[in-house]
């Protein structure tokens, strides 16, 4: 492999070659050695193309970072364990369930959310699955008679089905599913990012919006489509069909570039419960000081070795780091180090001089005369 990758710029560009590769080959055997390729889909082979390419670049520099590499390296460690095997399987299932396609996570911050965000990850999903299906020519449907379709995927005939029947409507209408989903979800979206003020704080247009906007963009122009030759005879379907594959391309090649590279990489996240609950999301590793269960102990080894690769080991005085202890006795630690309470004082009332120079007054008992006399001096000799 090293060999190899001295043969291109970058592993980034050899991978993308290698995909597209893959890409072209799985086309020619889709299609039948190239003997069935629709034109009329040629911009979009490109756009998807660019977005593999896209996709890959990026996957390859996310992989590239400390953090993803410890856990990748993690990962394929604990896969080779037999003694895991049981555990990892149920953390996987369990995860992906959970995350992924119930994607729990996002229902616990409000119902809105999880419904809105639903409906756009498996709207995207659906619509990914069935146009790079169509696209590349891994399943096209032939006509066996009047009456009769038949599904070919990758060149094999599967299932037959009656024209008219509801497996042959349901599919035919896939894409047509994927985007009311789309523009339900959406639609929901960008009305509580133009109605929530605590979002409209914080959001950017061109991060936040952009994706709703191109989104819109394609579920619109798709659905007129299916307006144009259902219910208008066809009417300005060629011009439409047009905007709708810039809009489709334009989608694709922003994709890897934006918010929604999120989609590709969230599978990854099967891995943390795996590889860092001993049982699937309970804690077993207690804190140094209060002795309370906040990780585990390969989590807490991975993150001093992330933050040694980068020269943060953070460790303390004591010879224990930063990491050996909960959040919350991060916290209080980190505010006694600012006001400087780590060390003893003269005196319990008098003033603390903090470590950011901001004088605290002391606690318990008013300040004695005396001090105030003092500090009075020594403004007149300044």
């Amino acid at each position: 492999m090293q060999q190899l990758e001295r043969s291109f710029y970058s592993k980034a560009s050899m991978y993308s070659f290698i995909v597209v590769m893959i890409l072209i080959f799985l086309m020619w055997i889709g299609t039948g050695q190239f003997s069935h390729v629709d034109i009329m889909l040629f911009g979009y082979v490109i756009g998807s193309l660019v977005f593999a390419i896209g996709i890959t670049v990026r996957m390859v520099s996310w992989s590239l970072r400390p953090a993803t590499q410890q856990m990748l390296k993690r990962s394929f460690v604990n896969m080779r364990n037999r003694k895991r095997k049981k555990r990892n399987i149920t953390s996987i299932l369990k995860t992906a369930v959970d995350n992924i396609v119930l994607q729990k996570f996002i229902f616990k911050r409000g119902i809105y959310r999880g419904i809105t965000h639903w409906l756009i990850a498996w709207g995207c999903l659906g619509s990914f699955a069935i146009t790079f299906g169509l696209t590349f020519g891994w399943m096209h449907f032939s006509l066996i008679d009047a009456e009769t379709y038949q599904m070919v995927v990758m060149g094999i005939p599967t299932i037959k089905m009656a024209a008219d029947g509801f497996l042959a409507q349901m599919i035919f209408e896939g894409l047509n599913i994927t985007a009311m989903m789309l523009l339900f979800g959406v639609l929901m979206a960008l009305i509580r990012r133009s109605t929530n003020k605590d979002v409209k704080v914080t959001q950017r247009p061109e991060f936040d919006l952009m994706p709703l906007y191109i989104l819109l963009a394609v579920t619109v122009t798709g659905l007129v489509l299916t307006v144009s030759y259902k219910f208008l005879g066809g009417w300005m379907h060629n011009y439409m069909a047009l905007i709708h594959q810039i809009t489709v391309v334009l989608f694709l090649v922003y994709f890897p570039f934006g918010k929604l590279f999120h989609l590709p990489i969230r599978p990854m996240a099967a891995g943390v419960p795996m590889n860092y609950q001993e049982e699937v999301q309970v804690d077993t590793r207690g804190c140094r000081r209060c002795n309370t269960p906040y990780s585990s102990d390969d989590q807490i080894a991975d993150v001093k070795e992330v933050l040694g690769l980068q020269s943060f080991d953070l460790q303390l005085a004591d010879g224990s780091y930063l990491s050996d202890y909960c959040p919350a006795c991060r916290r209080r630690m980190r505010v006694m180090k600012q006001l400087n309470l780590e060390s003893s004082l003269e005196s319990p009332y008098a003033p603390i001089q903090t470590m950011t120079d901001v004088q605290v007054p002391g606690f318990g008992s008013p300040r004695a005369d005396a001090y105030y006399d003092n500090s009075k001096g020594e403004k007149e000799n300044d």
